[in-house]
């Protein structure tokens, strides 16, 4: 339930997205909170004001509802999404909220890939998410969260290509809403599978 409400401020911002014209300055959501509209960039504009506006909502629901507190990533993610979505509104220049997930994405590779360095057993953290579910050896770990460190590098450097190479950022919402999903559940089909006869099916199955 918590990983679906994570995805959808991005599904508000591409409804949004679509159904917005580039010309329109005037549009209403612009207005209430009134914001300036921009050129030709209106429609990201108004997707970013709801992204912005579903994020802290939620989150202020998931800060509530975990009694009063959010985990440190879900902390990282509502910055970011504040700051970077209040810089692009503030400005009108949709460079900020396109850097936005480049930069979410390697922070949590960067985070991953160093872990063992500030971990008292010089564990991955992947290990303490993944423990209660997968029996792996202490290489089979190293292994598992250079996998997961190479997953958000891959999303950072398609975010930025769809963001700033390809087509000038033609299609950028449209994977930015939906390519974070495709490309995260693609590499968890692809872990259980590799992965299956590691599977602990036994509670009581000693983890190594």
């Amino acid at each position: 339930m918590k990983s679906l409400l994570d995805f959808l401020p991005l599904i508000i911002f591409y409804v949004l997205y679509k159904n917005t014209d580039k010309a329109d300055a005037n549009h209403p959501l612009l207005a209430i909170f009134g914001i300036s509209g921009g050129v030709d960039n209106n429609h990201i504009l108004v997707g970013t004001l709801g992204l912005v506006l579903a994020t802290a909502l939620i989150y202020g629901y998931l800060f509530i509802n975990q009694k009063f507190r959010l985990e440190k990533q879900q902390w990282f993610v509502l910055v970011m999404t504040v700051v970077f979505g209040g810089l692009t509104l503030a400005l009108s220049d949709d460079y900020y909220i396109r850097l936005k997930a480049v930069l979410i994405n390697l922070a949590f590779a960067i985070g991953l890939a160093i872990s063992p360095l500030f971990n008292k057993n010089r564990q991955p953290i992947i290990k303490k998410l993944f423990a209660p579910i997968l029996d792996l050896t202490a290489q089979g770990w190293i292994k598992l969260n250079l996998a997961w460190a190479g997953l958000f590098t891959l999303m950072a450097t398609l975010h930025a290509f769809f963001a700033f190479v390809f087509m000038d950022g033609e299609y950028w919402g449209e994977f930015t809403a939906f390519g974070d999903i495709i490309v995260m559940m693609s590499f968890m089909a692809g872990m259980f599978v590799i992965l299956r006869k590691h599977f602990i099916l036994d509670e009581n199955q000693p983890k190594k």
